[in-house]
Protein backbone atom coordinates (compact mmCIF):
# COMPACT_ATOMS: atom_id res chain seq x y z
CA UNK A 1 0.00 0.00 0.00
CA UNK A 2 3.01 2.40 0.65
CA UNK A 3 3.89 1.88 -2.65
CA UNK A 4 0.98 2.56 -4.43
CA UNK A 5 0.18 5.82 -2.42
CA UNK A 6 3.49 6.84 -3.02
CA UNK A 7 3.30 6.98 -6.61
CA UNK A 8 -0.12 8.58 -5.78
CA UNK A 9 1.34 11.31 -4.10
CA UNK A 10 3.67 11.98 -6.45
CA UNK A 11 1.16 12.24 -9.70
CA UNK A 12 -1.11 14.60 -7.40
CA UNK A 13 2.09 16.72 -6.82
CA UNK A 14 2.70 16.94 -10.99
CA UNK A 15 -0.92 17.88 -11.14
CA UNK A 16 -0.77 20.29 -8.54
CA UNK A 17 1.87 21.95 -10.29
CA UNK A 18 0.15 22.03 -14.01
CA UNK A 19 -2.93 23.63 -12.11
CA UNK A 20 -0.37 26.52 -10.74
CA UNK A 21 0.82 27.14 -14.01
CA UNK A 22 -2.51 27.35 -15.42
CA UNK A 23 -3.55 29.61 -13.00
CA UNK A 24 -1.12 31.91 -13.05
CA UNK A 25 -0.90 31.88 -17.31
CA UNK A 26 -4.75 31.44 -17.93
CA UNK A 27 -6.03 33.61 -20.40
CA UNK A 28 -9.28 33.87 -18.82
CA UNK A 29 -11.50 34.17 -15.53
CA UNK A 30 -12.93 30.50 -16.76
CA UNK A 31 -9.44 29.09 -17.54
CA UNK A 32 -8.27 30.36 -13.91
CA UNK A 33 -11.80 28.88 -12.07
CA UNK A 34 -11.10 25.37 -13.65
CA UNK A 35 -7.50 25.26 -12.79
CA UNK A 36 -8.10 26.75 -9.41
CA UNK A 37 -10.90 24.19 -8.50
CA UNK A 38 -8.32 21.36 -10.20
CA UNK A 39 -5.95 22.33 -7.55
CA UNK A 40 -8.64 22.20 -4.65
CA UNK A 41 -9.26 18.82 -5.82
CA UNK A 42 -6.03 17.86 -5.91
CA UNK A 43 -6.00 18.91 -2.23
CA UNK A 44 -8.70 16.49 -1.51
CA UNK A 45 -7.28 13.65 -3.31
CA UNK A 46 -3.95 14.00 -1.66
CA UNK A 47 -5.86 14.05 1.80
CA UNK A 48 -7.47 11.31 0.80
CA UNK A 49 -4.21 9.57 -0.20
CA UNK A 50 -3.03 10.61 3.29
CA UNK A 51 -6.15 9.05 5.05
CA UNK A 52 -5.73 5.52 3.22
CA UNK A 53 -2.47 5.91 3.86
CA UNK A 54 -2.14 6.22 7.81
CA UNK A 55 -5.40 4.94 8.47
CA UNK A 56 -6.62 7.76 10.56
CA UNK A 57 -10.05 9.12 9.69
CA UNK A 58 -9.94 12.18 11.79
CA UNK A 59 -9.98 14.22 8.47
CA UNK A 60 -12.82 12.66 6.43
CA UNK A 61 -14.94 15.45 8.04
CA UNK A 62 -13.09 18.03 6.49
CA UNK A 63 -12.93 15.68 2.92
CA UNK A 64 -16.41 16.40 2.83
CA UNK A 65 -16.39 20.25 3.83
CA UNK A 66 -13.90 20.90 0.87
CA UNK A 67 -15.92 18.96 -1.55
CA UNK A 68 -18.60 21.10 -0.76
CA UNK A 69 -16.97 24.33 -0.74
CA UNK A 70 -15.06 23.80 -4.18
CA UNK A 71 -18.36 22.65 -5.58
CA UNK A 72 -20.33 26.18 -4.71
CA UNK A 73 -17.22 28.01 -5.46
CA UNK A 74 -17.70 26.49 -8.70
CA UNK A 75 -21.44 27.11 -9.22
CA UNK A 76 -20.96 31.10 -7.95
CA UNK A 77 -18.26 31.75 -9.95
CA UNK A 78 -20.04 29.86 -13.39
CA UNK A 79 -22.92 31.90 -12.16
CA UNK A 80 -20.93 34.70 -12.54
CA UNK A 81 -18.76 34.36 -15.78
CA UNK A 82 -22.59 33.27 -17.56
CA UNK A 83 -24.15 37.11 -16.03
CA UNK A 84 -20.52 38.72 -17.74
CA UNK A 85 -20.57 36.70 -20.94
CA UNK A 86 -24.88 38.16 -21.54
CA UNK A 87 -24.32 41.73 -20.94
Amino acid sequence: MIVATTIAAVLLVVAAAAAVIRIALGPSVADRMVALDTLLFTGVAGLGVYIVRTGDTTYVPVLVVAILVAFIGTVVVGRYIEAETER
